[in-house]
């Protein structure tokens, strides 16, 4: 039987935001990778890794937010 995405389980995201966030913030964001590029109008920071469950993922969009980072995307990737 194939694992389904729930609310409680761990998954693979990545989350987009518009502004530079340098690497030293990962571990406080959860663990997560974190890379920059270049758009045309601005540098898009891109983290992505395991989550432990949409309520961390909840956690790492606040924390996002409180820093004045404004929110690009978030996409479910896969289950770990």
């Amino acid at each position: 039987m194939l694992q389904q995405l729930t609310l409680d389980k761990s998954a693979i995201y990545q989350i987009r935001v518009k502004g530079y966030l340098g690497g030293r913030w990962s571990d406080y964001l959860g663990g997560l990778s974190i890379s920059l590029s270049e758009d045309e109008e601005y540098t898009v920071t891109t983290l992505s890794g395991e989550v432990m469950d949409q309520a961390a993922l909840i956690g790492i969009i606040n924390s996002l937010y409180g820093m004045g980072f404004p929110l690009l995307s978030v996409e479910y990737q896969s289950l770990p």
